[in-house]
Formats: structure tokens, C-alpha cells, sequence
């Protein structure tokens, strides 16, 4: 194999409807809420650089009943975040969803904090959940008098099972009269066998074709009069469909990863790879005067300059199938590096029966 590279493998054919599209009605739900996380030791927010975090303090005081009379407080352990939160499909009120708080303010770490109570609204302005409890931070940050050690990210964390849903979402999925399947990659092949594969199905339990592709991405599913249409959805999520997608070579300049379809086909190429390196040395000297005259000692630079060319013999591609193509880029002998700039060319040439994604 191609040290460094990712190749991908040849995938099964065969998937469940329900890996391979989504329930149009069953999507997810985003939410936001702004909050307070407290109990910080000296990294919070301060108050100066952030003055919303000292509204908010003192309105949060002053709903508890407690007067915020008086100074400014020099305390660094609040700070400002926004909670943000997906709220699952057919979600019931009292179930609990993850949140995730990121600091607004000029907070060093959220680390050991405790997220005070916290609205989260949709798009509709509504209050679908609220959040509390203690933040999780993966990262940490160690500093002394003169060096400083940063690892991760530590000015946002997660509250596992932070937020509990009070909010049901409206949703008609009982009164519907269809369901409407979107694929979550689109391609014109796979919804005619999603298609087919649930026509067949109703064809036998209901005696009628039921299912028909919109689109590349969609396929509207009609319920039979007599068919629960819970039962009918479970029942078509575990149907087996012959997947397709289109031929693709991805390629990852930053970390030289080489993903490459299973149905990436080359025509006939030569090819042959070489590199030039040119290295540059410096390696002064320091020249002396002669002893008792009044010479001053000097540096004379010298440099080195060596070329070197490297290059491989042609050889040829021909790539019927993704273990022969593997092999073939195997035997010219370069680098990952080397191998993206070979497929580049080769895209260029249009040998090459696939789209180049570049990242």
C-alpha cells in the first residue's frame, strides 16, 4: 500500500434504505440560548473587556432577589456563552439532549464550570428546551511566569445530557398521506432502486405501487389507505437497496491522503515521475591575522550548492479496476506527493474516468 495514502476500498453494494436517505419530516431542529457558566477558577470573563457579562450577572441577581448595589466586582470566574443544541426528530418533552457552550468573552478556559439555567430557542422564536449543568472541556492550558502550554480547544465544552426538551415540536407525521425520502447522496440511479425496491415490496403486502423518484435526492412514498404508516416507514428503512455513486478520486494536498473510488477506472498512460532538489550549504571560515600584525581577523563565506535529479523509469498505467490501478501506482515508486501530482496530470490528459476533488 501507499504509505500515507488512503485508499478506498470497494464498498458493499447493498445498504438499507435507512443509511442511505432520511425521512424529509424527521429532520433535525436547531437551538440557541445565551447563558452564564460560573464556578471558574480566575479564567472567566473580565468584567471590563466584557460589560455584557456584568449585565447579565446582575439581571440574573436581581431575578433571585438579590440587590446588586454597590462596585464593580474584579471577580474572573463568570463568563458569557452561547448554548447551542440539535433537537432530535419526534422528540417528547422530559427527554434530554447534549448542549455545547462557547465562550462570548475574553474567558481563557470554561474548564470546571457549571452552566447556569439556560433557555433554548428555535427558529420560531419558541423555548423548545432549558440547559444546566457542569461543562466538559477536552482541552487545557498550563501557564507559569514565562512559558505557557495550550492543548485542544478550552474555551468551549459540552454538557453531555445538559438540556431537557419542554417543548414538543409540531408535527403531523400520523396525518401525513406520503413520506418523502431524501438521499443523503444524490444520485438519479440509487432513488430509481429505492424506487423499485419499495414498489416490489408493496406490490406483494398491499397490491399496488406506492413509490416513485422525484429526483436525484428525493422519492415520495404514498400511503395505502390501510397501511399504519409507522409500521409502513419501519418496514421500508430495512429494505436492502443496490447503492450507486459516481466515480470520484479525493485528494488531500495538506496531509498527501489519497481516497480513491471504487469506480475510478485510467486509460492506457505512460508515465514517468522525477524531482529536482537543490540543496545550498554555508559554511564560513574565519581567517586569522598573521601573529604580532596589525591584521583583523575575517569571515570568509564559502558556499555549496549541489543538484540532484531523480526520476524513474516510464511506466504504464492501465486501470480496468481499483486493485489493478492500486498496483499499477504502486510499482512507479513515489511518494504521496508524488502520486497527487501523477493523478493531477493524468486528470489533465483525460485518462483519467473519474472527478478530481481537490480539498
Amino acid at each position: 500500500m501507499l504509505a500515507a495514502s488512503a485508499f478506498g476500498a470497494a464498498a458493499e453494494p447493498n445498504a438499507r434504505v435507512k443509511d442511505i436517505a432520511s425521512l424529509q419530516a424527521g429532520r433535525d431542529n436547531q437551538l440557541i440560548g445565551y447563558g452564564l457558566v460560573v464556578g471558574l477558577q480566575g479564567s472567566g470573563d473580565s468584567l471590563r473587556s466584557s460589560p455584557f457579562t456584568e449585565q447579565s450577572m446582575r439581571a440574573m441577581l436581581q431575578n433571585l432577589g438579590i440587590s446588586t448595589q454597590g462596585g464593580q466586582s474584579g471577580a474572573k470566574n463568570t463568563a458569557a456563552v452561547m448554548v447551542t443544541a440539535n433537537l432530535p426528530p419526534f422528540a417528547s418533552p422530559g427527554s434530554r439532549i447534549d448542549v455545547t457552550a462557547s465562550s462570548l468573552g475574553d474567558a481563557t478556559s470554561l474548564r470546571g464550570g457549571t452552566l447556569v439555567m439556560t433557555s433554548l430557542t428555535g427558529a420560531d422564536g419558541q423555548i423548545y428546551a432549558v440547559a444546566q449543568g457542569s461543562v466538559v472541556v477536552s482541552g487545557f492550558n498550563a501557564q507559569g511566569q514565562a512559558a505557557q502550554i495550550t492543548e485542544g480547544v478550552t474555551t468551549a465544552g459540552r454538557v453531555p445530557g445538559g438540556a431537557i426538551i419542554e417543548r414538543e415540536l409540531p408535527s403531523q407525521f400520523k396525518d401525513s398521506v406520503n413520506l418523502v425520502l431524501q438521499l443523503r447522496n444524490p444520485d438519479f440511479s440509487t432513488a430509481i432502486r429505492i424506487a423499485d425496491v419499495i414498489n416490489n415490496y408493496a406490490s406483494r403486502n398491499h397490491g399496488r405501487r406506492i413509490a416513485e423518484a422525484r429526483d436525484a435526492q428525493a422519492v415520495v412514498v404514498q400511503k395505502p389507505q390501510t397501511a399504519d404508516l409507522t409500521r409502513l416507514m419501519a418496514d421500508i428503512e430495512n429494505l436492502v437497496v443496490e447503492t450507486d455513486t459516481p466515480a470520484k478520486v479525493v485528494i488531500n494536498e495538506r496531509t498527501g491522503t489519497i481516497v480513491i473510488g471504487a469506480d475510478v477506472r485510467i486509460s492506457k498512460v505512460a508515465v514517468s515521475y522525477g524531482t529536482l532538489t537543490v540543496q545550498v550549504t554555508e559554511t564560513p571560515q574565519v581567517i586569522q591575522p598573521e601573529p604580532f600584525s596589525k591584521g583583523q581577523t575575517a569571515i570568509q563565506d564559502q558556499t555549496d550548492i549541489t543538484a540532484e535529479k531523480t526520476g524513474g523509469p516510464v511506466a504504464i498505467i492501465d486501470g480496468p479496476d481499483l486493485r489493478t490501478l492500486v498496483a499499477g501506482l504502486n510499482n512507479i515508486g513515489v511518494k504521496p506527493d508524488g502520486i497527487i501530482a501523477i493523478l493531477q496530470g493524468i486528470k489533465s490528459s483525460g485518462a483519467l474516468q473519474a472527478e478530481l476533488v481537490l480539498q
